[in-house]
């Protein structure tokens, strides 16, 4: 599965923002990669106060980036090529210039849609309770009239009240509206805060279940969704961020979602016994349930790959999306060629993030050019997620790395280097190693994993008639016992051993 952030994939019109036209022209370029399905975030009418995930109208295509004809086109030349496509669909809330939100601004009984509450204090001038925005600051808002609002995210992205039956029969009808357009899935945004306890209580009176995340009348949402995407044959991956490996499970039932997205691979720093033990754990929390695991290295809201194995193993920060301070480059570069061999040997479904293909680094932003409002809501401490989403290098020699126009967010210096024409032509390069590992993925079968022993630092597997084997430790090792050398990250040395940082599939 290939995400495409819209806004920054490819730019059609000249005019410095990705649209739908710039990304029918790299279909070609898609299925030559080999992936199976396109993953867009949200490409709806939108303000943009939050990267499109703050959606004012679910049945229209933003302006910035197409119109719904031509959303209805890509969708079936993808599918000609063999590529379904997977919409992203934001439950939790929806964007202050929703007509239903504007309308509740008018008063009525339109706030019954949402979450309002007179504040506390004597005159009402404290929020409601304590919750916190995901963006910092409060998770409340006040207006003229004295009433507050909830939203977990920015202010200009209210919450909706999921216990009123017009927003749980809006939202599948928006379902309904997408599958008879020829999607295929659909992605559920923050999938796990979508329903609130009515009584609204304080986060740090600790109480269980907690007011808002991971609540038992959230799964009767999804039973009802997945009877609407069994009448298509589409299926869902939920966002779920849970360190409850149980309650996770729970989501991926027969009659709920199909997938969810595995943060616990994502956040594990470069070591081989972590890396392990959230395979491990992954497989054995799937297995109950029978649903597929989903891998992901990188995603919209994370640094990206290479710069995040390039920094000293301090612990994973959930505010930065990061681990540690940087180092090396090189290194890092090594360890994320290695990584999309290890991922992509893996039994269930990866998710590849544009650009992760292309081996770009985390971007530098200039103060003056962040968007991302997690920026301004903490205060400037949190540098945002813009980053991982700087416009993508199509051709060297062109203007602005041939990604079109004057790109929204600019794009470091030195970016033309990772442009997928010149990696093309390179038998070396990061694309290159990407499809050559699609193309022979399923020289893996679909059968299940079993480890192999393996000295300290290394991991070693099989499944069916092919083994990977990924060292992360200083020193080369031997291959194990195989008839061919099938692909490898980095070349091995002169001995034929494995080096550190290195990952090789073979057959067995």
């Amino acid at each position: 599965m290939y995400q495409v952030y819209v806004r920054s994939f490819a730019d059609g019109d000249g005019d410095g923002t990705g649209d739908l036209a710039g990304v029918r022209a790299r279909l070609p370029y898609l299925a030559e990669l080999g992936v199976d399905a396109l993953w867009f975030t949200p490409w709806y009418r939108s303000p943009m106060k939050d990267g499109g995930y703050d959606v004012a109208d679910y049945r229209a295509i933003d302006p910035a980036f197409g119109t719904l004809a031509e959303a209805e086109k890509l969708i079936a030349e993808a599918r000609e090529l063999g590529i379904r496509t997977i919409v992203d669909i934001v439950p939790n809330h929806v964007s202050d210039q929703h007509p239903w939100f504007r309308a509740a601004l008018a008063g009525g009984p339109g706030r019954e849609l949402f979450h309002f509450r007179p504040g506390r204090g004597e005159h009402g001038e404290l929020p409601p309770n304590d919750w916190q925005s995901e963006f910092g600051g409060p998770a409340w808002t006040r207006l003229p009239d004295g009433d507050w609002y909830l939203h977990l995210f920015a202010p200009e992205q209210p919450d909706l009240n999921w216990a009123h039956p017009a927003v749980r029969q809006e939202h599948e009808d928006i379902l309904r509206f997408w599958f008879e357009r020829g999607v295929a899935g659909v992605r559920i945004d923050s999938a796990a805060l979508l329903a609130k306890d009515p009584e609204l209580p304080d986060v740090t009176e600790g109480r269980a279940p907690h007011p808002y995340v991971d609540r038992d009348e959230l799964h009767d949402v999804y039973r009802a969704w997945r009877a609407v995407a069994d009448e298509y044959g589409a299926v869902f991956v939920g966002e779920v961020w849970l360190p409850d490996t149980e309650r996770f499970a729970r989501y991926l039932r027969p009659d709920e979602l199909h997938t969810a997205f595995n943060f616990s691979f994502l956040t594990c720093p470069w070591d081989a016994d972590r890396l392990r033990t959230s395979i491990d754990d992954t497989l054995a929390e799937h297995a109950p349930v029978g649903a597929p695991a989903t891998w992901v290295l990188c995603n919209h809201d994370v640094t990206r790959t290479v710069t995040r194995y390039g920094r000293a193993d301090t612990g994973f920060d959930f505010a930065t999306k990061a681990f540690g301070t940087p180092t090396d480059l090189a290194l890092a570069t090594r360890r994320a060629r290695a990584a999309a061999l290890l991922s992509l040997a893996l039994p269930g479904a990866v998710y590849v993030y544009q650009g992760e293909e292309l081996g770009l680094p985390e971007a530098d932003i200039p103060l003056d050019r962040i968007e991302d409002p997690m920026h301004a809501r903490s205060g400037g401490t949190d540098p945002g997620r813009d980053g991982c989403r700087v416009p993508l290098p199509w051709a060297a020699g062109e203007p602005h790395a041939g990604f079109g126009g004057d790109p929204w967010l600019p794009q470091p210096d030195g970016w033309a280097a990772y442009a997928a024409d010149r990696q093309a032509e390179d038998p070396g390069s990061m694309l290159s190693l990407y499809r050559a590992a699609i193309r022979l993925r399923p020289e893996f079968g679909d059968g299940p994993l079993t480890w192999l022993p393996a000295p300290d630092g290394v991991l070693a597997f099989t499944r069916a008639d092919a083994l990977c084997v990924v060292n992360l430790a200083d020193t080369p090792v031997d291959l194990p016992a195989h008839t061919e050398l099938l692909l490898h990250s980095s070349p091995l040395d002169t001995a034929g051993r494995l080096p550190g940082d290195t990952a090789v599939w073979l057959r067995a």
